[in-house]
């Protein structure tokens, strides 16, 4: 415990001042943050980042992480970011061959897929501190996270007796899934009450609560695919916290809900 606490004191004094400050040192940041996410996840499955196939997802990522401001780079060479996975799709397969299949089509699936799972929610974290009013909605959404982890964890192991998906998670009880929930409508109240979110209350509590399942799930995703491939972390950069998957899979779901969602 002892070791997470300063890990978590010295990640947010590196973190936290780079979000209050915006710009292209926040950008720089989440494509680090992106970047190590990929490695994190394509370790998982043993593809080494410095492969052809690592090479071709993290330049992927790269384009997908472009900020909407600036997509007229790609509009100038006429492109676009669908048309450039799928190009990188056709990379893939086409190293299928050149391997003799050591490489597979199960492989290409998982390169594009960790890359869209890491970059989709890396994307929607660049474009909410962008957007207006869009660091409130940054510190609401990681106090959100962190009030139903917080919730989850503490009455879970207070009052939790049934299991919310052994197969998944044992460790996480339905109580405690109610209770993260709970906590985090207690955070939109106050972000509600106490900043200018510009959306009335009673939606705001709605989707408090809806981004909160959101984040859960998105720590089982995390969690399912860390048991299917047999890991516990998904790295060692954060030690007693894991890895940046570990610490941002709830993000990577609540983020672009925020938008799909137009609360922005």
């Amino acid at each position: 415990m002892k070791q997470r606490i300063i890990t978590g004191v010295i990640a947010a004094a590196v973190f936290l001042p780079i979000v209050l400050f915006g710009g292209w040192p926040f950008v720089l940041m989440v494509y680090l943050l992106a970047s190590v996410g990929l490695y994190e996840a394509l370790k998982m499955r043993n593809i080494k980042i410095w492969s052809i196939p690592g090479i071709i997802s993290l330049i992927l990522l790269w384009i997908f992480l472009i900020p909407s401001d600036y997509h007229e780079i790609l509009a100038d060479m006429n492109y676009s970011k669908i048309e450039l996975t799928l190009f990188a799709v056709l990379l893939f397969l086409t190293y299928t061959v050149v391997t003799k299949n050591r490489f597979t089509f199960d492989d290409v699936a998982f390169s594009i897929m960790a890359t869209l799972y890491v970059g989709i929610g890396f994307y929607y974290f660049i474009e909410t501190r962008a957007s207006d009013n869009g660091l409130t909605f940054v510190f609401y959404s990681l106090f959100l996270i962190w009030a139903t982890d917080s919730g989850a964890y503490f009455i879970g192991r207070a009052i939790g007796k049934n299991k919310l998906w052994p197969e998944i998670s044992p460790n996480k009880t339905r109580e405690g899934f109610f209770g993260g929930i709970v906590c985090a409508m207690i955070v939109g109240l106050l972000f509600g009450l106490f900043a200018e979110m510009n959306v009335p209350l009673l939606l705001l509590l709605l989707a408090t609560a809806v981004l909160s399942i959101s984040g859960q799930v998105g720590d089982l995703v995390e969690s399912a695919m860390k048991r299917h491939y047999h890991v516990k972390d998904s790295g060692r950069i954060l030690p007693g916290h894991g890895g940046i998957l570990d610490r941002f899979d709830s993000l990577l779901f609540v983020l672009p809900l925020l938008h799909f969602m137009n609360m922005l």
